[in-house]
């Protein structure tokens, strides 16, 4: 089972390298300049892309692997107390619209996770960026979906299951990380572990 579980994961890379680096690159020279100009990154998903859009937002705050300056990000799903405010009051699928709509500023990104493409509340989010006058960014599962349809942009892993999705989805936010990185010019210094 485990020898399946990474040939997957290997083929799903092999394919990513070759279809999202330019994209990857594209993206973090367009956030860097977002970020570099006072502008905001907002990250959204369900379960385990919730951690991935969380893992992005901390690289971004603190620092990927160099020392540089932190940067705005916040992932929509952290503030517990918004989320279930927004969940009992309008329900779960504008969980994350109603912060775009508070956080988001024209200019701004939105980088929505989900490994279906068809989370609700992620697509609502989507939609709301796009109300706002946002950039709206996919990471998903295989294509086509509704999540990637409604994104200005969108990398869709093809991929057997969810598991493999995430998995590439993390590679993506490290490679992103790195994009924005050599995009606002950040020196290498002493890495960290």
């Amino acid at each position: 089972m485990s020898r399946e579980h990474f040939a997957a994961l290997r083929i799903a890379l092999t394919r990513m390298e070759h279809i999202a680096g330019a994209r990857i690159e594209s993206w973090g020279r367009h956030l860097a300049g977002v970020l570099d100009g006072g502008g905001r990154l907002l990250a959204c998903g369900n379960g385990g892309s919730a951690a991935e859009a969380q893992h992005l937002t901390g690289e971004l705050v603190g620092r990927f692997r160099y020392e540089r300056r932190p940067l705005s990000a916040i992932a929509l799903h952290a503030d517990t107390s918004a989320l279930t405010a927004i969940g009992n009051d309008y329900g779960g699928h504008e969980s994350f619209a109603r912060q775009v709509f508070a956080h988001g500023r024209p200019g701004d990104v939105l980088i929505a996770l989900s490994t279906s493409g068809a989370s609700r509340n992620v697509v609502s989010a989507a939609k709301a960026a796009h109300e706002v006058g946002m950039t709206a960014w996919a990471l998903t599962g295989p294509a086509p979906n509704t999540l990637a349809a409604v994104c200005d942009d969108a990398i869709a892993v093809e991929a057997p299951n969810a598991a493999t999705v995430q998995e590439i989805h993390l590679v993506l936010v490290h490679a992103l990380c790195i994009a924005i990185d050599h995009a606002l010019g950040v020196v290498a210094s002493k890495p960290r572990l």
